[in-house]
C-alpha cells in the first residue's frame, strides 16, 4: 500500500477561479453538498462552505483527524463554534477578516439613510401612486455610537465620515486609544445610550454580547432613536425591541434577526418603524474577489510554512 503524499484542502469556490493558489496542494471543491469530495480524515486545510449554516458548517469535523486549519468566509464564527470540541487539539481557526467591511459598512449606512429619510414609505407610496412628501431626518447633525468596533466598526465610521454627524463614539469589549479618538468598554454603555440618535450594532456574536441589547440597553437610548443592526440577530432580545417598537418609542432597521430566516407571521415583520433586510450584509459583488484574495493567501502562507493570519482561536 502507497501512503498518501498529497494535502488535501476543501475549498468552497472551485480552485481554478481562484488566481494564486500555491502548487503542491491537492484542492477539492465542497460547498455543503450531500457526498463529502473525499475522506474527511485527510483534510489539511478546510475552508467552511458560505452562508450554509452550522449544521453544515460541523458535518465533516469530527472526522477531520488531520486538519490543521479551519477558515471561515465569514467575519463570525459563531457557526463553527459548536463543532470546534470534535475537533484534534492545535487546530487555527481563522475568520474572513477584510473579506466583508466594505459590503457591511456599505450596508450599515444604506440602512441608517434609507430608515431616517423614510425610503419604506416611499416604496409604499410608489405602489400605490401617492407623491408621500414630507420633512425627514437628516444623518447630518446625529451623534452615532458604535458597538463593536473591530474592522467592520471602523469601516462604518470610514463611511459616516462625510455625512457631518455630530459625534461618533465607539464601544468595544475593552477600552483602547485610536487615532479616531477613545474606544470605550462594554461598562460604558449605560452613559453613551442616552447620548446617541443611532446605535449601530456590528459586534461578534459570543458569551458577552449574546442578548446584549436587551431591555435595560433599549430603555437606555433616547426617545425616537435608531437601532441599525448588523451583527447577529441573536444580539437583540427580539421581545424586548418589539416592545419598544410597539409602543413606538424606538425605531430599528435590521440586518439581522432572531430567529432568522424570519418566518412567515412572526410580528417582527409588521412592527412599526421597522425596515428588515434579509441577512445580506456581506452577499455582494464585493464578496469573491475578496474572498479569493484571502484563500490565496492564507493557503500560500500555509504551504510554505509561514503562520496564517485571522487565527481567532486555537482548538486545545
Amino acid at each position: 500500500m502507497t501512503s498518501k503524499t498529497t494535502t488535501d484542502v476543501w475549498l468552497p469556490i472551485p480552485a481554478d477561479e481562484i488566481d494564486g493558489l500555491p502548487e503542491g496542494l491537492n484542492y477539492l471543491f465542497w460547498d455543503g453538498g450531500q457526498d463529502f469530495p473525499a475522506d474527511p480524515a485527510d483534510c489539511a486545510f478546510y475552508v467552511v462552505p458560505y452562508m450554509k449554516g452550522p449544521q453544515v458548517a460541523s458535518r465533516p469535523l469530527d472526522a477531520m483527524r488531520s486538519v490543521r486549519v479551519v477558515q471561515t468566509l465569514s467575519a463570525g464564527i459563531d457557526h463553527v463554534e459548536p463543532g470546534l470540541g470534535l475537533l484534534p487539539a492545535g487546530v487555527r481557526l481563522c475568520n474572513a477578516k477584510g473579506v466583508h467591511e466594505a459590503s457591511t459598512a456599505e450596508l450599515a449606512l444604506a440602512l441608517i439613510l434609507a430608515s431616517l429619510r423614510g425610503f419604506p414609505g416611499f416604496v409604499h407610496g410608489q405602489d400605490k401612486e401617492e407623491w408621500r412628501s414630507g420633512f425627514y431626518p437628516a444623518l447630518a447633525d446625529k451623534s452615532v455610537l458604535i458597538v463593536g468596533y473591530g474592522s467592520i466598526g471602523s469601516a462604518i465610521e470610514d463611511r459616516l465620515e462625510p455625512f457631518e454627524c455630530a459625534r461618533v463614539a465607539r464601544v468595544a469589549r475593552s477600552a483602547r486609544t485610536t487615532g479616531r479618538g477613545p474606544v470605550h468598554a462594554l461598562g460604558d454603555l449605560p452613559t453613551l445610550l442616552p447620548e446617541a440618535d443611532i446605535v449601530i450594532l456590528s459586534t461578534p456574536l459570543n458569551a458577552s454580547t449574546q442578548g446584549l441589547v436587551g431591555a435595560e440597553f433599549l430603555k437606555a437610548m433616547r426617545d425616537g432613536a435608531l437601532l441599525v443592526n448588523v451583527a447577529r440577530g441573536q444580539v437583540v432580545d427580539t421581545q424586548a425591541l418589539l416592545s419598544e417598537l410597539e409602543c413606538g418609542r424606538l425605531r430599528a432597521a435590521l440586518d439581522v434577526t432572531d430567529p432568522e430566516p424570519l418566518p412567515a407571521g412572526h410580528p417582527l415583520w409588521h412592527a412599526p418603524h421597522v425596515l428588515i433586510t434579509p441577512h445580506v450584509g456581506g452577499s455582494t459583488s464585493a464578496f469573491l474577489p475578496r474572498a479569493k484574495r484571502l484563500l490565496a493567501g492564507q493557503l500560500t502562507r500555509f504551504a510554505t510554512g509561514e503562520p496564517v493570519r485571522n487565527v481567532v482561536l486555537t482548538t486545545g
